[in-house]
């Protein structure tokens, strides 16, 4: 079979038609800003929508993906709606002093700030560049944090845990503030031309919340919502969640999202492998991507992580082969590529290598 472009392979593993080989993302963000030029610190980064778009441009120049999932960090809502977030040099941000004084009029006090102005601004700006530049190259996403996140990255997770059981009505208030920032979010989006919008919902995890409780507090109407809207408003849906021990009956065939991005925890007993997922039908639904350890990205040698992308790459065509399938399976990692100057773009190469020589399928 001839060589297909990334836009040709994506499009074919998103329908299950046949491919060359399996498609790949390193799920490589923030750690592109070293490929913009020296002196480019995360701040400068995740505050300049066109540095935003470029550090993406750039990582598909080096690296030749077939995805670019525009993920800046968790922050951005938080830091918006009034949290201090603390913002290194060469460090991921994050809020370090949460919204409010810790009481449950906290919750009340909450609004949509203007999207106009603020790190929002920044990402929606930035995907007015990112579609510009990549959308005739490869399948091109933006990336926001689902309400129930952005609400634990305001307030605190432990806290907000909490008062969800003990007074959850003005928790619910403030998911409903959440959404409808959420929701003004895809207004903006939709009018940049980008082409997808992941979600992060990554409380949807088995380790935190039960059925009931994830439904109640996220999935049965707020997430409902964002992710009929998302399509409505012409983008496809996709959803990240690097849990343990994600809901996936919920998450993949309730809402039905165009890609599903996961991880996978050896040491979490029941945590899914990639021929787990693929044997339990969840990759008929959509195109299914992750499980390759992301600290591997620093860790690892070069023949390290080739090795490992190779026992990817056979563990997810054996089990598309038993089921029947094509293409629905994604060589990604599990989260992002740790964005820190420690990270060696060599093993981002390395992968992406190793899958165009062990991904390949047979047609």
């Amino acid at each position: 079979m001839r060589e297909m472009t990334h836009l040709e392979r994506a499009g074919a593993a998103l329908s299950n038609e046949k491919v060359d080989r399996l498609t790949c993302y390193p799920i490589a963000c923030g750690v592109n800003r070293r490929l913009i030029g020296k002196g480019i610190t995360y701040k400068e980064w995740a505050s300049d929508p066109k540095l935003y778009a470029q550090g993406f441009v750039e990582g598909q120049k080096k690296y030749g993906l077939d995805f670019a999932i525009g993920l800046m960090d968790l922050s951005v809502m938080a830091g918006d709606l009034g949290a201090h977030v603390r913002m290194d040099e060469q460090n991921t941000p994050f809020v370090d002093i949460p919204v409010g004084k810790g009481g449950i009029e906290d919750y009340e006090k909450l609004a949509v700030p203007d999207i106009k102005k603020g790190r929002t601004h920044t990402l929606i700006e930035g995907a007015k560049y990112l579609a510009k530049e990549l959308n005739d190259k490869v399948v091109a996403s933006t990336f926001v944090e689902g309400p129930l996140l952005a609400l634990s990255q305001s307030v605190g997770a432990e806290r907000l845990f909490m008062d969800m059981f003990t007074d959850p009505a003005p928790v619910h208030k403030a998911l409903k503030v959440m959404t409808e920032y959420d929701s003004q979010i895809i207004d903006g989006f939709a009018t940049t031309g980008i082409k997808a919008v992941c979600w992060d919902y990554l409380w949807g995890n088995y380790s935190c919340l039960g059925d009931a409780e994830y439904g109640e507090f996220e999935g049965d109407v707020y997430a409902k919502k964002l992710n009929e809207k998302t399509v409505a408003c012409g983008m496809a849906m996709a959803i990240h969640n690097c849990a343990d021990l994600p809901h996936l009956d919920t998450q993949v065939k309730k809402f039905k999202p165009a890609i599903y991005s996961m991880a996978y925890y050896p040491q979490i007993e029941g945590s899914p492998t990639a021929s787990k997922v693929i044997a339990d039908g969840y990759a008929d639904k959509c195109l299914i991507g992750g499980n390759l350890e992301p600290q591997l990205f620093v860790r690892a040698s070069v023949e390290e992580i080739t090795a490992a992308t190779k026992a990817l790459c056979q563990e997810a065509k054996t089990a598309l082969c038993k089921r029947g399938l094509n293409s629905k399976y994604c060589i990604a990692s599990g989260c992002e590529v740790p964005p820190s100057v420690t990270t060696k773009l060599e093993n981002i190469t390395a992968m992406v290598e190793a899958t165009k020589k062990y991904g390949v399928m047979d047609n």
